[in-house]
């Protein structure tokens, strides 16, 4: 029997090379990530912040204080929720405005840019919910084998 195999599908990390894109100037406009001094590799890392990712989710529905922002996350110190949104303010995703009240209120807000990424996340955080049974099956499977 003869198999006759269609055209090679490019591999998905070939696709996020900056030459393989097709878009016009891609190749100065557009980092490498798998360089390891690419700036790319730092939007990532914001990114693969638990509290950016969440708070994204919380904000893309409106703007809120810091103390919601808290209360929604749960059991995150409010030394490390002011650093996430101080680097989130920095970065472009979101803005803070001062309300000249007594006491002063704060209110954070995605940007556009930061509205961009909230599908993105979205589409994740849902398919961790979709495969999270499959994960912890997974890891039972695992600690079962190797004895954790």
């Amino acid at each position: 029997m003869v198999t006759i195999a269609g055209p090679a599908r490019p591999r998905l990390v070939d696709e996020l090379r900056p030459e393989a894109s097709g878009e016009p100037g891609a190749g100065a406009d557009r980092g490498d990530l798998f360089d390891a001094d690419c700036p790319t590799r730092q939007i990532l890392d914001r990114i693969g912040d638990k509290w950016t990712v969440l708070v994204v989710l919380l904000l893309s529905d409106g703007p809120m204080r810091f103390t919601e922002l808290r209360a929604n996350l749960g059991r995150v110190a409010p030394k490390v929720l002011t650093q996430s949104l101080r680097r989130m303010e920095r970065d472009g995703l979101v803005t803070r405005e001062i309300f000249a009240e007594v006491p002063p209120r704060v209110e954070y807000t995605l940007t556009d840019l930061g509205h961009s990424l909230a599908g993105p996340i979205a589409v994740i955080g849902n398919w961790a919910e979709v495969n999270m049974p499959r994960f912890a099956a997974a890891q039972a499977a695992y600690d079962a084998a190797h004895g954790d």
